[in-house]
């Protein structure tokens, strides 16, 4: 039997660790759920799930826009680091909730990617946490484009714009719609493209930190 890789073997270690954390934590907390441990995109995911018709307290652990995730998450991270040594970049996950999150954003993502290629023009997308934006950015690699973070803070947002050889192709210098691209000097995410904000349906994240976002 061949070995397995030795990144693999961290991130699995990273898994356990995590699991076992989360599975104490859930009995102090008198909370039922289950733990289930996995490798994604080169990092360790560990998931609290539960049965239809399981415990719903388990949303308290994602929070309103995810908070509560991302706080939890972090202080996993910082378990894991403590027993290993090394900065974790583990992704939790709670009743399937960054999942969710996901399409959406990536729904979001494409349907700007559509308004670039019909135009040829930059789109400036409202502002997004490290977790969005770097869904958003592997969509736009996925399609061919060119993407980029821009601004500070609260205000960093991606903006998608087509590879720099097909530029000379497009020669249309229109506005794009308002509801796309922030026009002047606006800063007012109001005029771009709808992020999280306009999902509701969602129990409540990506702000996950996502340290391949640029």
């Amino acid at each position: 039997m061949s070995k397995q890789p030795e990144h693999l073997n961290k991130l699995d270690q990273e898994g356990d660790i995590a699991a076992d954390y989360l599975e104490e934590l859930l009995d102090i907390a008198d909370l039922d759920g289950d733990i289930e441990i996995g490798v994604e995109a080169d990092r360790a995911t560990v998931g609290i799930v539960s049965d239809d018709g399981g415990d719903r307290r388990l949303k308290r652990l994602i929070g309103r826009r995810g908070e509560a995730l991302d706080a939890l998450q972090e202080l996993t991270r910082l378990v894991v680091q403590q027993e290993t040594g090394e900065r974790s970049r583990l992704m939790l996950d709670i009743l399937g909730y960054r999942a969710a999150h996901r399409e959406e954003i990536a729904a979001i993502a494409r349907e700007a990617i559509e308004h670039v290629e019909e135009t040829g023009e930059p789109v400036s997308m409202k502002p997004m946490n490290p977790f969005e934006r770097k869904v958003v950015h592997d969509v736009v690699a996925k399609a061919g484009l060119i993407s980029d973070s821009s601004g500070t803070g609260p205000n960093r947002h991606v903006v998608i714009s087509l590879p720099d050889d097909l530029d000379e192709e497009y020669d249309d210098t229109e506005n794009s719609p308002e509801e796309y691209v922030e026009s002047g000097e606006s800063s007012d995410s109001a005029n771009s493209v709808d992020s999280v904000d306009s999902v509701d349906s969602i129990p409540s994240a990506e702000s996950g930190d996502e340290d391949a976002d640029e």
